[in-house]
């Protein structure tokens, strides 16, 4: 019997996330066909995924790099922008998306998706973030399955077993590179200093916002729409060795974790086998001996205000997310562009949160405009600073 091959498209297959995928796909050639993939200015890359995978369509960020692929790969098929993703959604033979793009474009084709009934690999923050009610609505009245991508969410999702007996999510941070810093020395961090992560290798943005502690918020924010808890019920504990990966906490007493060498492709590949689990790229046992210790320390809330920030957030609903998302976004942006310093990342955006005016109920149309007014409002504000 010939094994089914899962159809499948990667959104920013030229991306942290989207390369380690296609390095997971590499080694389980019988398990996957790749119908699709989306890619934003990396053109020499995204020609060469082109020429290895030959997928049916391929997305780009404008026409003009769309013209230039064209010119190299006359038989495949090209779209582009917005559009062009929301095409790639449509694709009727495709079974699964890998959400792998970062910012709110993310959101626009995985509504549509799950529209189709397809299944979301989901890496992109922004999606549940700015309209995690929403999506996940959709997903279980068209009977779609969100597997999460992120290795705390990732953690969770395996270690769950019923969810009403569970008392309380444990979501873990290595800390990033400042844990140990004093408010001078994060006064004073450049740029170089924010994107050294102790543990993990990711994209500038989500560096930065691992630096902040906003990303562990943000994080927060998804597990309450993904498994339905409470905020109250989300802990979040700051664990340097990034062994363990998050846990789940029993009523009765018993806590599971999820634990393993820091490693995007592990749960990438759960993500896109599931519910089976396969051999891949991850050759090597956990060493219990060699990992020695595991420390577990409170997330200072005072040093890193930027978790409160998003968790109040999340606790108030409507469009607060949506605010004080886009704000911090455009606030990071400001400092890889080294136009404002790293504590005015967290200054810039409680600043635009507090005089921001929430809608209850918003449409995704409503999200995206608010989205956009905070963006032009802070960017505004960081002229003046």
């Amino acid at each position: 019997m010939v094994e089914h091959k899962k159809n499948i498209a990667i959104l920013g297959s030229t991306g942290s996330i989207g390369t380690q995928a296609l390095e997971v796909i590499d080694l389980l050639p019988n398990k996957f066909n790749i119908i699709a993939l989306s890619a934003g200015n990396n053109i020499k890359l995204i020609s060469e995924q082109i020429k290895k995978y030959s997928p049916k369509v391929v997305c780009v960020k404008d026409l003009e790099a769309t013209n230039e692929l064209k010119k190299a790969f006359p038989n495949t098929q090209f779209v582009y922008g917005d559009e062009g993703l929301l095409e790639i959604a449509n694709i009727k033979e495709i079974e699964m998306i890998l959400v792998a793009v970062s910012g709110k474009i993310g959101l626009k084709p995985t509504i549509q998706a799950i529209k189709n009934k397809k299944d979301i690999a989901l890496a992109n923050k922004e999606t549940l973030v700015m309209a995690g009610d929403i999506v996940m609505k959709l997903a279980k009245e068209n009977n779609v399955q969100i597997l999460p991508v992120d290795s705390e969410h990732s953690a969770i999702f395996q270690c769950m077993n019923n969810r009403n007996e569970v008392k309380h999510l444990v979501i873990t941070s290595s800390g990033g590179p400042f844990r140990n810093a004093t408010k001078e020395e994060m006064e004073n961090a450049n740029l170089d200093e924010a994107l050294a992560h102790p543990r993990w290798k990711m994209g500038k943005k989500i560096t930065v916002d691992s630096a902040t502690l906003m990303n562990k918020g943000l994080e927060v924010i998804e597990a309450h729409h993904l498994f339905n808890f409470d905020y109250d019920e989300i802990k979040v504990i700051v664990h340097p060795q990034s062994y363990i990966h998050s846990a789940v906490e029993y009523k009765d007493g018993s806590i599971i974790a999820q634990i393993g060498n820091p490693s995007m492709h592990i749960p990438i590949q759960y993500a896109l086998t599931y519910p089976e689990r396969t051999e891949g790229i991850e050759t090597e046992s956990f060493d219990f001996i060699k990992a020695a210790k595991f420390e577990f320390y409170e997330p200072d809330m005072i040093k890193f205000p930027s978790l409160a920030l998003a968790i109040e957030a999340g606790k108030k609903g409507g469009t607060y997310p949506v605010c004080m998302n886009a704000a911090n976004e455009e606030a990071v942006f400001a400092f890889l562009e080294k136009k404002i310093k790293f504590l005015q990342i967290y200054e810039v955006t409680k600043k635009i949160f507090d005089e921001y005016i929430s809608i209850e109920n918003a449409t995704i149309e409503q999200i995206l405009e608010e989205d956009e007014k905070i963006r032009i409002k802070t960017r505004e504000l960081v002229r003046t600073l």
